[in-house]
């Protein structure tokens, strides 16, 4: 999945998805304003995930401006890649149980 793409087509990032972009873009050491437009946060947004990460120990700050995910970052995104997987096979699970409600609905009204 690339940075800004949505787990589900038309819907806003949530957390997660916003997490996993700026995790992602740090996985090189990369400076603040990099983050910021590669995940496409504004200012205020970067300002509280950068926060929350390095207050997580997802995120290590290098010298003064330069940001990197640590081990544990690298664990979520991987975690996030299964997550995202189970949901597309619980959404395909639902759509077929959908699918064989109508067909029984279907019988009855024959």
């Amino acid at each position: 999945m690339l940075i800004g793409e949505r787990a589900e087509k038309g819907r806003n990032r949530g957390r997660l998805d916003i997490i996993r972009d700026v995790l992602s873009v740090a996985l090189v050491e990369v400076r603040k304003t990099r983050i910021m437009y590669q995940a496409n946060l504004s200012f205020d947004q970067l300002e509280s995930y950068l926060k929350l990460l390095l207050a997580g120990g997802l995120l290590e700050r290098e010298g003064n401006s330069m940001y990197l995910t640590t081990s544990k970052g690298q664990e979520y995104l991987q975690a996030y890649v299964k997550y995202l997987a189970r949901c597309e096979r619980v959404s395909q699970e639902i759509e077929q149980v959908v699918a064989e409600r109508q067909a029984l609905e279907g019988i009855l009204q024959t």
